[in-house]
């Protein structure tokens, strides 16, 4: 594929603001792979769409207050996402920065500054932290919630968003983006799950640059991903496991959890324990694990998008898209839902 067939038509005004009313109230446009019939439902009655039998993938990361807001010596604004740990004696992280930045100059922040360090290009750096304590905690006073840009927010994040942009199931602390279609459980909803026969596990992917940096290569074949940190437990693996032996479907909630099953698949047959997850998911790849997959509507030319479409084939996910916005269903991470069968 070319990064242009990766396109679609969105009327702005699709793109949602705000969070549901309530997390299960979304929206749920269903597709089915096989024959590309498309029906329409609400993220509530998800336990009778799925079959008994079926295990639930969901990805348990928590998003950390990312975003931190800095000066250059020269007074220039700099505006830094924290995304993950290179040498945590040292307290090196790789950074998407927003702003002028030069190798060895400071950068001063609320409570503590930092060293760039390294240029890893497209906005990515190294950047060495001397905040006094463990980042993770300087980030929780002098960070704020890393809302995607396209979710308009003058005055920074509000209090509904603390809330709302982050799973009522996050575990481990290490994301900087909302695992979105995770957004719509409850625990309700995940109890009538187990009632309709459906088991659940987690898997924790630490979502980062590579979910949502722009592909930048028009030949696909030609992308690279940048890696994202996942763990999958034995306990997780072993239902996973003993799912596909037992030929029960194995239905990953986002396109983390599919790219953290995938890149385990991958690497070998024992999906327990950690890693890196480069793995590329576009049309032509051989799912090894993932039967079906519950997600929001992505943007178009991006990884995500090119991973439907491996999973359902573009032109069917073409169509959904296309009856999504005919039907004003509300897109990216507030959005609403759709479930490939």
């Amino acid at each position: 594929m070319r990064l242009g067939d990766l396109d679609y038509e969105l009327p702005p005004e699709l793109i949602a603001q705000e969070p549901a009313a309530e997390r299960s109230a979304a929206r749920l446009l269903v597709l089915d792979r096989a024959t590309g019939a498309i029906r329409h439902d609400r993220i509530a009655g998800l336990p009778a769409m799925l079959r008994r039998g079926d295990l639930l993938v969901l990805n348990d990361t928590r998003v950390i207050p990312a975003r931190v807001r800095g000066r250059r010596p020269t007074g220039g604004r700099v505006e830094v996402l924290v995304c993950e740990p290179v040498d945590v004696s040292r307290g090196i992280w790789t950074v998407l920065a927003k702003g002028a930045a030069r190798v060895g100059e400071r950068v001063h922040f609320a409570d503590g500054g930092g060293e760039w360090i390294r240029d890893l290009g497209e906005g990515r750096w190294h950047l060495r932290l001397d905040v006094g304590r463990p980042v993770l905690a300087w980030l929780e006073t002098a960070g704020e919630v890393p809302l995607p840009p396209y979710i308009r927010r003058p005055e920074g994040p509000s209090a509904a968003d603390l809330d709302r942009y982050q799973t009522l199931f996050a575990r481990v602390p290490g994301a900087v983006a909302a695992p979105t279609a995770g957004l719509h459980f409850t625990p309700a909803l995940l109890g009538a799950l187990e009632e309709a026969g459906v088991a659940y596990v987690f898997v924790t992917l630490h979502v980062g640059p590579g979910t949502f940096l722009p592909i930048r290569t028009d030949d696909l074949a030609d992308y690279r991903m940048a890696p994202e940190r996942y763990a999958i437990s034995a306990s997780a693996a072993s239902a996973i496991g003993r799912a596909l032996r037992e030929q029960r479907r194995v239905v990953a909630v986002g396109t983390t959890t599919v790219r953290a099953l995938e890149s385990a698949a991958v690497r070998g047959d024992a999906l327990a324990g950690a890693g890196e997850a480069g793995l590329f998911i576009q049309p032509g790849h051989e799912f090894r694990v993932v039967g079906a997959m519950l997600t929001n509507f992505h943007l178009p030319r991006t990884p995500l998008l090119a991973m439907v479409a491996a999973l359902a084939g573009w032109e069917r996910v073409r169509a959904a898209y296309e009856e999504a916005v005919r039907a004003r269903y509300r897109f990216y991470s507030y959005g609403d839902a759709m479930l490939i069968v």
